[in-house]
């Protein structure tokens, strides 16, 4: 028996109504005390003692199949020549070919003809007559009753063909609707599918190592998993021997492999390509970071778009006064002309034509499969909401620093101004920088890095904060530092300053670097800008039109250059948190829906006031998959001009969903008035509305950066 909150998987639900009454059932189970359907991920989540018997149960009228969540065991589809559904619905059409060629010898009216009519509306119609009649008796008007009213109704009036025909049509439209849900959701079964079930690992066993292979739900932070070439990484780790290359499309959309190395984080669910790796295990299965980007987009799935509660509040309405419209063309007419059985068929196919599948899923399944094409592109989009929203966005707020430049700053000069070469000033600063945990250090030891230059020693060091650093080097005392610190120990000749100025107009910063004597020389340091970062702001510009503005904490010179370069008009510079704050509401003023692109975390006052917060480089990162509504797992700002054209074309497809359900019916029904309108039309015109709305949807999939 399943304790307290459990979540569950299922197969077979392919029909909005349905998986509404799917969870009416369960909530009439005694020992339940709450649950929640999420119709988009085929996930159900319940509170109370319960179990997979009982649910199975509660939906055995449309055969849905339940397993635990937690299982490994991803519910697969059942091929469609395998479903004892879609067999009889052969069988039936079978038996209405060889009635329609039998009516052409022995007449429409004969025994035997009607008698083939018969057995394919009971072999093809045996499942739904049973649904149907016992929502009938609890007055419930689902689809399926009101398809038995009407074949039922249609055999006692004399259309036996008809009833046959329209019996193989239905079971048609519900598996190609079974089969189209399916495939919106297949994001989620390949996310599922990307984590082997086990792993080779490596125990300490008294003085020796171990290697076993277990489960990954077995597997526990601290253990060494070894990934042979060619294996999918089992856990999120830290390699801790071994390189490799490592690709992670799966997680962050790179199409390009990365190298991995000693310290370097990896992900589940990633491929090894070339060298063995040994990795430490830092979370457990259900925290990977796959895991967390499956219920993320799981979760996205379930939630409700504006669009999507409208068409909700409709359907509350439409569905009684389509009823009411179908008793009226019943009985009215039939008053006035005196032929009932005429006008009672119009009214049954008014009841068939008028069933809102096709509207209550025409938002849900353009938002499952959106949702999911984005996740497969390294973009978690957090719901419905916000995918309709960055449809809406006027503005786009970037962060400077790690968003538009690589947030890595580089050593882009050395100039020598004593006896020393180049190389040798930079070994001494390097030397210098070895222990400071400044970023430009960084810059700087990197530099030294590529350039195989060998860092001494030093003794005395001390860091002065926002000056600097100095200490003794090969027994000379070297300072390096900011020049208005340097200045106040030695001289700095008027040249070297102009200079210094000339590099700072660039938006580089400058470190001066000198002895107890005289200055050795400068280094000229610069954040890169990205190399997409043109591109996607002349995207923006060019094809969507969108105001861009730079929210920066660094100098107004430096942002002015970088916006310079990328055609950034509006920059706003030297801002603290609180200020980047203050200048989202003033965008928001001035443009109405504002998105600001961030790191997720150094910016989270402005992301979270943003209309919508994109957070860069969100894979591994949990604030940033906890904070901004939407996350590009890698560091690719070309994901952005994606995402909005995604969402606008979702939008534009909802639109479309919406206007040929409520289209096709209208047409019908409009039928009934010269009399025309026949049981075929009306569920031609249902299942061509649902079909069209589905895959209208699907187009989404093909949606590419």
């Amino acid at each position: 028996m399943a304790q307290n909150t459990e979540q569950y998987r299922l197969e077979n639900l392919s029909c909005a109504n349905c998986a509404a009454k799917f969870e009416r059932n369960i909530r009439e189970i005694e020992t339940v005390e709450d649950v929640q359907l999420n119709f988009g991920a085929a996930k159900l989540t319940v509170k109370g003692q319960v179990t997979v018997n009982q649910l199975e149960e509660a939906g055995a009228f449309d055969g849905i199949k339940v397993s635990l969540a937690s299982e490994r065991k991803v519910l697969k589809s059942i091929p469609f020549y395998k479903r004892k559904e879609n067999q009889l619905a052969f069988l039936s059409l079978l038996f209405v070919i060889v009635g329609v060629v039998s009516s052409f010898s022995l007449g429409e009216d004969h025994f035997y003809v009607k008698m083939l009519y018969a057995g394919a509306i009971i072999v093809g119609g045996y499942s739904i007559f049973l649904t149907g009649i016992r929502n009938l008796l609890r007055l419930e008007f689902d689809m399926k009753t009101l398809i038995t009213i009407a074949i039922i109704g249609a055999a006692i009036i004399g259309e036996w063909q008809e009833a046959a025909i329209v019996v193989f049509l239905f079971a048609v439209s519900e598996a190609l609707e079974a089969y189209s849900m399916n495939k919106a959701r297949q994001s989620i079964s390949q996310l599922m599918d990307l984590t082997p079930p086990t792993a080779l690992i490596k125990r300490v066993h008294g003085e020796h190592f171990h290697e076993m292979e277990i489960a990954t739900e077995d597997i526990q932070i601290g253990d060494i998993i070894i990934v042979k070439p060619g294996q999918k990484i089992a856990m999120d780790g830290i390699v801790v021997e071994g390189m490799s290359t490592v690709n992670q499309a799966a997680i962050t959309g790179e199409s390009i492999p990365v190298m991995r190395t000693i310290g370097e984080n990896v992900f589940a669910g990633t491929l090894n390509e070339m060298g063995a790796l040994e990795v430490k295990v830092t979370k457990r299965v259900e925290d990977t970071t796959i895991a967390k980007i499956i219920h993320l987009v799981e979760e996205a799935q379930a939630e409700k778009a504006p669009s999507q509660k409208f068409v909700d509040r409709f359907a509350k309405f439409y569905t009684p006064a389509i009823m009411l419209v179908a008793l009226l063309v019943a009985i009215i007419p039939g008053f006035v002309t005196g032929d009932w059985v005429h006008w009672i068929y119009q009214g049954l196919a008014v009841l068939v034509v008028g069933c809102p599948c096709a509207l209550v899923i025409s938002t849900p399944v353009a938002i499952v499969t959106a949702v999911g094409n984005a996740a497969r592109q390294g973009v978690l989009i957090k719901g419905g909401a916000y995918l309709e929203e960055l449809s809406r966005i006027q503005a786009v707020a970037f962060d400077k620093t790690g968003t538009l430049t690589k947030g890595q700053p580089e050593v882009m000069s050395i100039k020598s101004f004593s006896s020393k070469t180049e190389q040798q000033l930079l070994a001494e600063v390097a030397a210098v920088e070895k222990k400071s945990q400044h970023p430009l250090a960084r810059a700087i030891l990197a530099k030294a890095f590529d350039v195989k230059i060998h860092i001494q020693n030093t003794e005395d060091f001390q860091s002065i904060t926002g000056k600097g650093a100095y200490a003794t080097v090969d027994g000379l005392k070297v300072y390096v530092g900011s020049v208005s610190w340097i200045k106040t120990i030695v001289p700095v000749q008027q040249d070297i300053i102009e200079e210094i100025k000339q590099l700072a107009s660039k938006g580089q910063s400058v470190i001066v670097a000198a002895n107890d004597e005289q200055v050795l020389g400068i280094l000229a340091i610069a954040d890169q800008v990205r190399q997409e970062s043109q591109a996607v702001i002349k995207a923006l510009h060019d094809n969507q039109g969108k105001h861009t503005v730079m929210l920066t904490g660094d100098s107004a010179q430096t942002a002015c250059k970088i916006a310079e370069q990328l055609a950034i008009e509006d920059v706003r510079a030297e801002l603290l948190p609180e200020n980047k704050l203050q200048a989202m509401k003033e965008l928001q003023q001035q443009y109405g829906s504002v998105a600001m692109v961030g790191d997720g975390v150094n910016d989270a006052p402005a992301l979270a006031a943003a209309n919508i917060g994109i957070a860069m480089g969100g894979a591994g990162t949990d604030a940033a998959l906890e904070t901004a509504q939407v996350v590009f797992m890698s560091d690719d700002l070309t994901k952005l001009p994606y995402t909005m054209k995604l969402s606008k074309k979702t939008l534009m497809i909802i639109k479309q969903n919406i206007i040929f359900a409520l289209g096709l019916k209208l047409i019908a029904l409009l039928l009934v008035i010269p009399g025309w309108l026949t049981l075929w039309i009306a569920i031609f015109a249902d299942m061509g509305a649902t079909l069209l709305v589905i895959f209208n949807s699907l187009r989404l999939l093909k949606i590419r950066e």
